[in-house]
C-alpha cells in the first residue's frame, strides 16, 4: 500500500505543510479547498462565489488524480456562518447530481484567509 501525492497548478497551492490531495487504495482524500482563485490567489466576494470556486478547485484536484466529482462519496463543508447554509447548498447542488455524496456541514470559528467556506472530499478513483 503506497500513497501518492496529488498536486496541480489548476488549484491553489498548499499554504502549509500538507498536500492538495493523497491517493491511496483508489481513494482520493483532498485537503480543504478555499474559494481562492488559483491565478490571482484572491477570494471572490460573497459566500456563493467562494463556494463555487472552492468546488472548482476540488474538481481540479480530482482531475489531477484521474477522477471527478461524479465519483465523490463524502464531502465536508466548513462554514464561517451556518446562516449561509442555504446559499452554499444551492451552489453545491449545481456541482453534484444523484446519487449525492454523503455530506457533513459544520460552522467553524474561523477559516484560513478569513474565507467564508472551505470544502474537502473523498472520492473513488475508477
Amino acid at each position: 500500500m503506497s500513497k501518492q501525492v496529488i498536486s496541480t497548478a489548476s488549484a491553489p497551492g498548499a499554504i502549509g505543510p500538507y498536500s492538495q490531495a493523497i491517493l491511496i487504495n483508489n481513494l482520493v482524500y483532498t485537503s480543504g479547498q478555499l474559494g481562492l482563485d488559483p491565478v490571482t490567489g484572491e477570494l471572490p466576494e460573497g459566500v456563493e462565489a467562494q463556494a463555487a470556486q472552492s468546488l472548482r478547485n476540488v474538481e481540479a484536484v480530482l482531475a489531477a488524480a484521474g477522477t471527478g466529482l461524479e465519483h465523490v462519496v463524502k464531502t465536508t463543508v466548513f462554514l464561517k456562518d451556518m446562516n449561509d447554509f442555504t446559499k452554499v447548498n444551492e451552489v453545491y447542488g449545481t456541482f453534484f447530481s444523484q446519487p449525492y455524496p454523503a455530506r457533513s456541514a459544520v460552522e467553524v470559528a474561523r477559516l484560513p484567509k478569513d474565507a467564508l467556506v472551505e470544502i474537502e472530499v473523498i472520492a473513488l478513483k475508477p
